[in-house]
């Protein structure tokens, strides 16, 4: 038995003006209740060039490291790797000029653990300046 015989069936829609309401209203919390938090950023400052020569050429202690983890500190050969032995190098090597500059020379094979014994070496000394040697590549 059929009791609804002259009603028209509806057709069946979605309506989508409530959800994109309900989106927007969910977008504007997350906005406001966001915070922005600035990521550490790594400090460096880059060198500017000029014409003029500098006066005076800072004091420079030279330390290479090779591929099997041995140290010479301006030429002389030091007989422990340790960073006792590297920072007591570093002190003779330096004498008594007021914070020089360490500059290390690293074997392109050598380990970053004894790169960083120098880098530690230099800490304990008291040396905070300390750059590193480069080479450009040949035939490029």
């Amino acid at each position: 038995m059929n009791f609804q015989r002259g009603r028209k069936r509806e057709d069946l829609e979605i309506n989508l003006i409530p959800m994109i309401d309900v989106l927007l209203v969910i977008l504007i919390y997350l906005m406001v209740t966001t915070t922005f938090s600035q990521i550490a950023e790594l400090q460096i400052n880059l060198p500017a060039a000029n014409g003029e020569k500098a006066a005076e050429k800072p004091a420079a202690v030279n330390v290479v490291v090779d591929a099997g983890g041995h140290y010479l500190v301006n030429g002389s050969i030091l007989a422990d790797a340790g960073v006792e032995a590297i920072s007591l190098g570093l002190r003779r090597a330096a004498g008594d000029q007021i914070d020089p500059v360490i500059i290390i020379n690293a074997d392109a094979k050598a380990t970053h653990q004894s790169v960083v014994n120098v880098m530690e070496a230099s800490r304990q000394a008291g040396y905070n300046r300390i750059s590193f040697a480069t080479q450009a590549k040949q035939g490029k």
